[in-house]
């Protein structure tokens, strides 16, 4: 099995230590530094070359995550970049450049706790996905006349979960499904967003960003 390469950008020493023992606990993931502060991201990734970046939204320093991240990835498109924050609202995940660049995860602080959460946002990130977290997922309601809205509630479950970053397999255990039911849905849910003939990460990824773009946040 592969190790993925984590590097931790969090100012708050409390967390950061938190989140750096609990993942470096992990089976399969290499927590290989952590930063404080954008500036000092953007150099370690550039030396360590991980394959993952948790950070921060929030950082001292003059630099933001954002801006970090955008750093990031302007030095290698491969990084994936899960993004810390304490707001749930879709205004806040829609400023982030998804659709220009692969890999890209959105996690609320409060949801750290579910490792679960955590390990989907990650590998999601590195797989080229565009991850949401479960409570702006939740969030989430398309509005009237737009393509999301004429989903059918069996199918909003599918793409729900599919924002998360669940795979076919862990969509059929969730909703008691067969996979062979996951796929028909997902291939209807592509037909219904009009996402043409892709399969696999990229049409996941339009899928995933034609509801946000369809939906109005209600937090």
């Amino acid at each position: 099995m592969e190790t993925t390469r984590v590097l931790i950008v969090e100012d708050e020493a409390l967390f950061r230590e938190m989140l750096s023992r609990t993942l470096a606990a992990e089976p399969g993931l290499e927590v290989v530094g952590v930063a404080t502060e954008g500036k000092e991201a953007v150099r370690l990734a550039a030396e360590l070359i991980p394959d993952a970046v948790i950070m921060d939204i929030a950082l001292p320093g003059g630099m933001d995550g954002i801006d970090a991240a955008l750093q990031i990835k302007a030095q290698r498109k491969e990084t994936g970049i899960v993004i810390l924050s304490v707001h749930k609202d879709r205004r806040y995940v829609s400023s982030l450049p998804l659709s220009e660049s692969p890999g890209w995860a959105y996690l609320l602080k409060q949801t750290v706790p579910d490792l679960s959460s955590v390990m989907r946002a990650i590998q999601g990130s590195v797989d080229g996905l565009v991850v949401l977290d479960p409570a702006v997922v939740e969030t989430l309601q398309p509005r009237r006349g737009s393509a999301a809205a004429r989903l059918t509630p069996r199918h909003r479950q599918v793409l729900e979960l599919i924002a998360q970053g669940y795979n076919n397999t862990a969509i059929a255990q969730k909703l008691s499904l067969t996979e062979k039911s996951v796929e028909t849905y997902i291939n209807s849910i592509y037909q219904v967003l009009q996402i043409p003939g892709e399969e696999g990460v990229h049409a996941r990824v339009k899928a995933t960003l034609v509801y946000l773009e369809d939906s109005l946040g209600n937090a």
